[in-house]
């Protein structure tokens, strides 16, 4: 099965890495950059377990993993920071990561596929969108299991990951979603060495 939301992810990065941080003294992968807060509870040699806080998205679905679709949710999005909103505001784009989450359906359907950006703790208050498509959103505080891998993203590599990590978490004896996970990305698709790349799946 191939991962072309991984593909689309690397495509639309480009537009959103104009970013600084503020707050969370986030780990380095962030590049400086707000990411969502958390704790790293164990490390394994095929994954490591965090306990992330509660976070901040702004979502919109897609309909579906094609790099067309992908790169026009994520453009939705954008447009949105820039001052596409009721109020005329600009929206903190300085943050990581922006997530192609996927959940897939027992019967072998179609996907429901969302994509998100963080919201930085500064942004209190968000301005209505003119797209009734975009929506506010709180991911729950919890636990998430993140497998990291290196070099640059490809539809065959984030397949291998996202096995590996389903088998070390079957192995370790973790409960864990096994119809949803989610694609973070950190960098721009111009970062050809020293990139960081994450595969999350929720402990169930």
């Amino acid at each position: 099965m191939k991962y072309p939301e991984v593909t689309a992810l690397l495509s639309v990065l480009a537009v959103v890495f104009l970013r600084g941080a503020h707050g969370w003294d986030a780990p380095p992968f962030c590049h400086n950059y707000d990411c969502p807060e958390f704790t790293v509870v164990n490390k394994y040699e095929d994954f490591e377990e965090r306990a992330y806080q509660v976070s901040r998205w702004i979502t919109v679905d897609s309909l579906s993993v094609s790099d067309h679709d992908v790169k026009a949710g994520f453009t939705k999005l954008w447009d949105y920071t820039q001052w596409d909103n009721q109020a005329g505001e600009h929206v903190n784009t300085h943050t990581w990561p922006a997530l192609i989450s996927t959940t897939e359906v027992e019967d072998g359907g179609e996907k429901h596929v969302s994509l998100s950006f963080y919201v930085a703790a500064e942004d209190t208050v968000l301005p209505t969108p003119n797209d009734a498509s975009i929506r506010d959103e709180t991911m729950a505080a919890g636990t998430i299991y993140v497998r990291t891998f290196s070099g640059f993203p490809s539809d065959y590599n984030f397949q291998e990951n996202l096995k590996t990590l389903r088998d070390a978490l079957t192995q370790a004896g973790k409960a864990f979603d096994s119809h949803q996970y989610i694609a973070a990305g950190y960098e721009g698709p111009w970062t050809l060495i020293g990139r960081h790349n994450e595969v999350w799946i929720h402990a169930a």
